[in-house]
């Protein structure tokens, strides 16, 4: 059913009349997909349903455009795009629509997100790389208006580098770099910031990239003339239009529903973005959306007769089809007698989607209701385990929790009874659960040989006259070894390239390694980490630098929507090993010490989130990273980068594990758990609690993301009895994350003999200054009392009141 576009320079009338009815026949089949999607919803066999139907003409021009290599990142219109590459076929569709957890039978997600949200597969079932130069590729959709736009930047940027940096071992990635990355996005979309961003940064950068955004003048329910000035998109950019003597854009304009103009223009925008690396805007507009926005509502709530009018007249599919017949390629019958096998085209291929989904729950339902069956027999409560099984029975179309619910309930009625019946339900749930719940939750992380907690510690060295050093050079010298080895690796971000960083842990490796690979951007978080994240979906080795860790709220939400979901919403068939790089904690003011690690790692599940004490430790979490295909993000110590460390001899090879704590003090009293900045008051605060008498024990997390997959935390609770977490989050962030995890996951509670403590950050942000700082979050005394205060509970007499 995909688009088979002719590259002959002459080609017969009826070349060109098979292929205008291939893509009518194209259009049809993705309409009548949209129609029946619709139906499938209001009759609850599906959830939700949110369509492509009015984009369907100017997606098939693109497709003639979009070669081998290329990537696409859109929204959650583009159905018929994926159609004409081959990477869409009616039963996927209707699979996606039914959440059917078959990777084969839905290659876009899984079932792990609705429909309209598509993607190709970047790796194999190993998580090994793919040859992406031999076919056309999708980055993972996300529901986030203008979510796309960032990673866009990042795989546009891809094809520049394989282009102009030497050395890259391109052969899966990139030919030449003349891929071009193709983005999509609604009219009342570029109303978000995120839109106007990315624009902004790839005229800078002066990337392959070519936008279309699909102008049907409404958003949801609102019209333009409350999204965009002047209500016309393209018009308020023509500022970025390219001339003679400024760099910028080339921008067209086309209506939506005039096929050859369309194919012209699709032509002429890829032509000129693939040979002179340029980015491209594609104002497409007068397009409609006959359905509304999604199944949700009606759009005959907010749109007038005179627009639904306007609509019905010029939508794509009826004026493609008064465009064949006028130009003699087709009559009338012909089309009407083609509709009706595309009609039936697509019903065939629903049912056969619902059939791949409902028949293996049948099977299963089957199953337990034969174990409930047996239960019953045996049991003394027999007639409630019965109307379970009758109730399911009853269940035209189950699904895999009712069949789980109701077994569940089935054994509180012979919680007291023993059997075989009982035994088999038991198994049967446990095994069942075990099944299905991977189904849900597997690949959050790489499950690949790569997977970073499959990298092994390798401690630094030294000489024996080892020289002390700033930290920064440490981190200076371990970069320079990371872009000598790693051909592919490459830092941005603000002030990372001239200057070295603020930090100067990146001093002269732009003039050593030039400025693609040490790169300055522009004042921009969310598009510096869309960069990063497209680039290490085409296989580069990108580390996006986040001036503070208190400027990353700026790209959480790419970080939390995209990054982190990438593996699993694609569910291990797309993967973006990107390093974000941070420095956070204790420094001076409101915005330059903050500490919200608390948000943070809730927020990104599905990236490893380390917290290094110094930069040597700092240096080995990026060498472990690299060697491994999973994103992370390494929040730097602020105030580190003066203080003394020894230089290792094994720069670039060393090491830190992920997922392991350090033990940097033992004791015998009280385990005393933190990370980071705060590490080094606690170490100052044991030395004065052993001049009273109190033997602290010191752990470093060092991760927080994972944390502690040895559980060696509780074994030293299991020692010292009592367990105190400082940190300079507020309360109820990290530290009380890190006490779950050590009571209920380590279960610690049966080593305690004293309460549990938490020592936090005051509930607001750290004040500006030295007295700020003391009076915002925990001091060296502050950490002393309180730890204090947990002996006097235990001995009044050996420890008396401080206060």
């Amino acid at each position: 059913m995909k688009t088979n576009p002719n590259t002959k320079t002459e080609i017969t009338f009826d070349d060109f009349k098979a292929e205008v009815l291939n893509d009518y026949k194209l259009a049809v089949t993705s309409r009548e997909c949209s129609l029946l999607g619709r139906r499938e919803v209001l009759t609850g066999k599906a959830k939700f349903g949110i369509f492509g139907d009015g984009k369907e003409i100017p997606q098939i021009a693109w497709a003639k455009a979009f070669e081998n290599g290329d990537f696409r990142s859109g929204y959650y219109r583009d159905q018929t795009f994926m159609m004409a590459i081959g990477e869409l076929t009616i039963e996927q569709f209707f699979a996606g629509l039914y959440a059917n957890t078959d990777l084969k039978e839905e290659p876009m997600s899984a079932g792990r997100q609705m429909g309209g949200h598509f993607a190709t597969h970047s790796l194999d079932e190993n998580g090994n790389w793919k040859n992406l130069t031999e076919q056309k590729n999708s980055s993972s959709d996300i529901s986030p208006t203008a979510g796309q736009m960032p990673r866009l930047l990042g795989l546009a940027q891809a094809s520049k580098i394989y282009r102009q940096v030497e050395g890259i071992d391109a052969t899966n990635f990139s030919k030449s770099g003349n891929e071009i990355a193709w983005g999509t996005i609604g009219n009342a979309s570029t109303s978000e910031g995120l839109f106007f961003e990315t624009i902004n940064a790839a005229g800078v950068l002066q990337v392959p990239m070519v936008i279309s955004i699909w102008d049907d003048n409404y958003g949801i329910s609102v019209h333009a003339r409350h999204q965009t000035t002047k209500e016309n998109i393209s018009e308020i950019l023509k500022g970025f239009q390219r001339n003679e003597n400024e760099k910028g854009y080339e921008i067209f304009r086309v209506n939506g529903w005039n096929y050859p103009e369309l194919m012209d223009t699709y032509q002429r925008a890829a032509k000129v973005s693939r040979k002179e690396h340029i980015p491209v805007m594609i104002h497409v507009q007068e397009l409609t959306q006959p359905q509304g926005h999604s199944t949700s509502g009606s759009h005959e709530r907010y749109k007038n007769q005179e627009r639904l009018a306007w609509e019905a007249e010029y939508d794509c599919n009826v004026q493609m089809r008064q465009w064949i017949i006028a130009n003699n390629i087709a009559t009338d019958e012909e089309l009407t007698a083609l509709e009706r096998e595309i009609k039936k085209a697509v019903r065939e291929g629903k049912k056969a989607a619902w059939s791949a989904f409902i028949n293996p729950i049948y099977a299963e339902s089957k199953e337990v209701l034969g174990l409930l069956d047996q239960l019953a027999s045996t049991s003394s409560n027999g007639v409630f385990i019965k109307k379970l099984k009758n109730d399911l029975e009853a269940i035209d179309e189950p699904l895999r929790r009712d069949l789980l619910s109701a077994a569940r309930k089935a054994l509180r009625y012979v919680v007291a009874e023993s059997s075989p019946a009982k035994t088999n339900l038991q198994n049967w749930i446990n095994n069942y659960i075990n099944s299905v719940q991977q189904k849900y939750s597997s690949h959050l992380h790489s499950e690949s040989k790569l997977n970073a907690l499959n990298q092994s510690e390798i401690l630094p060295t030294y000489d024996a006259n080892a020289e002390e050093v700033d930290g920064r050079v440490v981190l200076r010298e371990n970069f320079d070894a990371i872009f000598s080895n790693y051909p592919e690796a490459l830092i941005f971000g603000e002030d990372a390239g001239y200057i070295g960083d603020v930090n100067q842990g990146l001093e002269g490796l732009q003039e050593k390694h030039g400025e693609l690979r040490v790169s300055d951007t522009g004042i921009r978080e969310a598009t510096i980490l869309g960069q990063g994240i497209g680039m290490a979906m085409r296989g580069l080795r990108p580390i996006a630098e986040i001036q503070y860790l208190d400027y990353i709220m700026y790209a959480l939400q790419i970080m939390s929507d995209d990054l982190a979901t990438l593996h699993y919403r694609t569910k291990g068939r797309q993967k973006a090993p990107l390093i974000v790089r941070t420095r956070g904690h204790r420094l001076e003011g409101i915005w330059h010490s903050g500490s919200q690690m608390g948000g943070v790692i809730n927020l990104i599940r599905g990236i490893h989130v380390l917290v290094p004490r110094n930069m040597t430790k700092a240096a080995g979490f990026y060498n472990t990273l690299l060697d491994s295909d999973e994103p992370a993000l390494v929040v730097e110590c602020l105030n580190g980068y003066r203080l003394k460390e020894k230089l290792p001899n094994n720069i670039g090879k060393f090491k830190t594990p992920i997922g392991v704590v350090e033990t940097i003090r033992e004791g015998e009293d009280i385990t005393l758990v933190s990370y980071g900045s705060t590490l080094r008051l606690v170490e100052q605060a044991a030395k004065e609690l052993q001049e009273v008498g109190i033997d602290a024990e010191i752990i470093d997390v060092q991760s927080l993301l994972p944390f502690d997959l040895n559980h060696d935390i509780v074994k030293s609770i299991a020692k010292t009895n009592r367990v105190m977490v400082i940190d300079e989050d507020v309360k109820g962030g990290a530290s009380a994350y890190i006490l779950d995890q050590i009571l209920n996951e380590q279960n610690a509670f049966e080593y305690l003999d004293s309460q549990p403590k938490t020592l936090a950050a005051k509930p607001h942000r750290p004040a500006y200054g030295t007295d700020g700082d003391y009076f915002s979050k925990p001091s060296v005394e502050d950490i002393f009392e309180a730890i204090y205060d947990v002996m006097h509970e235990l001995s009044p007499a050996d420890y008396p009141k401080l206060r």
